[in-house]
């Protein structure tokens, strides 16, 4: 969540590429879907999320492969779920998501990663993630929508959450805590060995 926010914050250099091989192309489409269904002109949308007018229209032509710090300033931008941005097809049979196939979102060299336990099938009000943190690596998280709250447990390692002008919280194996996520916040690695998280967001309404 850096200028990333993300829930998994990555920082605004970190890239989707591993999500989908399309997905300039579906991003692309759904920016211009939300935009217009809300009725924005670029030149709105550019002022309220403070991405460029250029930019978002080599977004939704397909021409750019936006980094997660950017899609999270537009979803903020425009209400809804970071995954509204992402989102494919919608399925209604089981889905299984196996650990080797899984599409990763990155930030700071791979020192935060963050893996989707839901798929990206059109709009929500709860996504639902695993989170893995470096040895010692701290990640910062912009502000989410009003409203927003996120739901973590520690799997794995000691984790220092910090939420807006709260004090830290240290959460160790099988600790949780539910915060505000719509204040900047962080997670800080206390420990010399990975450590792993799940986090459940939920958002105040679907848009749409």
């Amino acid at each position: 969540m850096t200028d990333a926010g993300l829930p998994l914050g990555a920082n605004g250099g970190a890239e989707l590429g591993h999500l989908s091989v399309d997905l300039p192309t579906i991003v692309g489409r759904n920016l211009r879907r939300l935009r217009i269904r809300q009725g924005h002109s670029l030149e709105r949308l550019a002022k309220q999320s403070g991405v460029s007018r250029a930019m978002l229209g080599q977004i939704e032509t397909g021409k750019s492969t936006p980094t997660i710090g950017l899609l999270w300033k537009v979803a903020t931008a425009l209400g809804v779920p970071f995954a509204n941005l992402i989102a494919t097809e919608d399925a209604h049979h089981p889905q299984v998501f196996r650990r080797k196939s899984a599409k990763l979102l990155s930030s700071n060299q791979g020192q935060f990663t963050s893996r989707a336990l839901f798929p990206y099938d059109g709009e929500r009000q709860v996504e639902f993630y695993e989170l893995r943190l470096a040895p010692l690596h701290r990640e910062e998280a912009e502000a989410h929508a009003p409203g927003t709250r996120e739901n973590l447990v520690v799997s794995k390692g000691a984790v220092e959450i910090t939420a807006g002008t709260e004090r830290p919280v240290i959460l160790t194996e099988g600790d949780a805590i539910l915060f505000e996520a719509d204040v900047a916040h962080s997670y800080r690695n206390l420990g010399t060995d990975e450590a792993v998280l799940f986090l459940v967001m939920t958002y105040v309404e679907a848009i749409g």
